[in-house]
């Protein structure tokens, strides 16, 4: 499988393996080496690049623990949970949706019933010695720790990194001149005590998230995108099961999707695929089933990548609607609203209090303007008013009624997430780039020039007779262009093309006898293995313009 020559190429060369692995190894969680964090960062980038650049949204940097108090509020501590079944013999633990996906490839869930079903219908027993499992029960998935001395407060590494958007809602509010609708965006880790952690990096206790939230007023759910992804022909998988490929604007009139965010998100979830090098008939988006929908979730699509491991799940696309908002506006006291103005104003009648001056001044002699103020300042209630918990005494107000006039309205603003699993992501490309050379069995990465860990490697024929010092000072110039490069002078350049090639490096400079008499170099390009001669200055001015133009390929331009 070209899954398992992947992985054995990341270890070898730097790019990821299991950590902790002196120790025997913590199942669900992996390093990334040099190499696979200057990919992971590269990758990310587009991301950003995608979301902030192109799309104007605003980025968040909020803590990985998260209190217990938010995540109640959002509903984690309760419903953030898989289905687990043990071995009634030795207790091994089984995620059973995942376990019967290893008998049935083509099982989706879609509710409890009938997973007991197939689950019963495939017999499945104790992959570690045979014994019936049991029943399917929850299993709640977060991580809790302690924070504080002594007994501490309880708190949870976070599930995702959404809540820390959510609950600085009012701040970016102010940041966008209270209006809507705007995004933004949060890279960071998410921590998820999984039951059976497997295959690598598509499923980890401690994983990289790059999220978007896009918040908008819920009776004008669009969103004015700077990209033209209408004419996009896309593999949609709704919910009922029928596949077509279909252009995104024909897909919203026939409301197969029924909200044109995420059409939108849909659009260019589709475009980022592309540019940074998963095939293009190897996506699709698959419309979750009732049944499967997240608590907080309403509708939501995730983008698939085709790989040896069958359909992954990558990103997710869900229409979070008001939840969020409403849960932590209700428990932390705080109105998450935004104020929205009324084309005309509202005429209504209110009450208010009228204090009688001479009245409190008899009554409460020096305090009396404290009192006069609070009933002032204080709301008509059902219940007459208390000043410090005492009434206040009768005839001390009247109550009036008095029109006034509304400019606005408070609107909890519904929301629409893009949600990127990177590990994922970055496995899926590295399995797409992946192929082996017939002639010498060589391996390659194919990686886009933008996603490469490196741009150009740089050698001297041989490294002797000034040769290295002219290519130390090509790496040099390449190094202060911004141009991510390697220098390499050991074993043959036969071998070192090889090295270059199989972390997906696309340009190779190579100085030899000629470079001194006249500054030229030879260029190699990594896919056709051709070489040209061209002064070495030229040769780094177009990798420069290639990653750049790499950069934009069908983000912003249909190929």
């Amino acid at each position: 499988m070209k899954y398992e020559k992947v992985i054995d190429l990341a270890k070898r060369r730097n790019i990821f393996w299991p950590a902790f692995e002196i120790y025997g190894g913590l199942s669900g969680f992996y390093d990334y080496g040099h190499v696979g964090a200057k990919i992971k960062e590269n990758i990310l980038n587009q991301f950003r690049y995608l979301f902030v650049n192109i799309e104007g949204m605003a980025v968040i940097d909020s803590p990985n623990i998260n209190m217990e108090e938010v995540l109640e509020a959002s509903g984690h501590t309760k419903v953030f949970t898989d289905y687990i079944s043990y071995c009634r013999v030795c207790g091994e633990a089984y995620r059973v949706d995942e376990y019967i996906k290893q008998f049935d490839p083509s099982y989706e869930f879609n509710g409890y019933d009938s997973m007991v079903k197939r689950m019963h219908e495939l017999g499945l027993k104790c992959r570690k010695c045979g014994g019936d499992l049991t029943e399917p029960e929850k299993f709640n998935l977060m991580l809790s720790t302690k924070v504080g001395p002594g007994k501490g407060k309880t708190a949870y590494l976070r599930p995702e990194t959404a809540q820390g958007i959510f609950i600085n809602f009012l701040n970016y509010l102010r940041f966008y001149r209270e209006k809507l609708p705007f995004g933004v965006i949060q890279i960071g880790k998410g921590f998820r005590n999984e039951i059976a952690p497997r295959q690598t990096l598509i499923r980890l206790r401690e994983f990289n998230m790059a999220e978007v939230e896009v918040f908008f007023d819920p009776f004008d759910l669009k969103w004015n995108g700077n990209v033209d992804i209408w004419n996009d022909e896309i593999l949609l998988l709704p919910n009922d099961g029928n596949p077509l490929n279909i252009k995104l604007s024909e897909a919203m009139d026939k409301k197969i999707i029924k909200i044109q965010p995420i059409a939108y998100f849909i659009g260019i979830v589709n475009r980022f695929m592309l540019n940074i090098g998963i095939e293009k008939n190897s996506i699709r988006f698959r419309q979750h089933h009732p049944d499967e929908l997240a608590h907080y979730s309403r509708d939501c699509w995730d983008c698939e990548i085709s790989t040896d491991n069958g359909w992954i799940e990558v990103v997710g696309i869900a229409d979070r609607d008001q939840y969020d908002l409403k849960q932590h506006s209700e428990h932390s006291g705080t109105s998450l609203v935004f104020k929205k103005k009324l084309d005309t104003p509202v005429r209504i009648r209110k009450k208010r209090y009228r204090p009688k001056e001479e009245r409190l001044k008899e009554y409460y002699k020096d305090e009396w303007k404290n009192v006069y103020e609070f009933l002032l300042n204080s709301e008509v209630m059902d219940i007459e008013p208390s000043y410090k918990g005492i009434p206040v005494c009768d005839g001390c107000y009247d109550i009036e009624e008095y029109e006034d006039l509304i400019y606005t309205e408070d609107i909890i603003p519904a929301v629409i997430e893009p949600s990127f699993g990177i590990d994922r992501i970055i496995l899926s490309v590295l399995e797409h780039s992946y192929y082996e050379r017939e002639e010498k069995n060589y391996k390659v990465l194919k990686l886009n020039p933008h996603i490469a860990p490196y741009k150009v490697a740089i050698f001297p024929l041989m490294p002797k007779d000034n040769l290295d010092s002219v290519a130390h000072e090509i790496y040099r110039k390449s190094s202060l262009m911004g141009i991510d490069c390697y220098y390499d002078d050991s074993g043959s350049i036969g071998k070192r093309y090889a090295r270059a090639d199989e972390i997906g490096v696309p340009w190779a400079i190579t100085v030899d006898y000629q470079t001194l008499k006249d500054n030229t170099v030879t260029l190699r390009n990594r896919d056709s293995t051709n070489q040209i001669r061209m002064n070495y200055d030229d040769a780094l001015k177009f990798i420069m313009e290639s990653v750049e133009k790499w950069k934009r390929e069908w983000l912003l331009n249909r190929s």
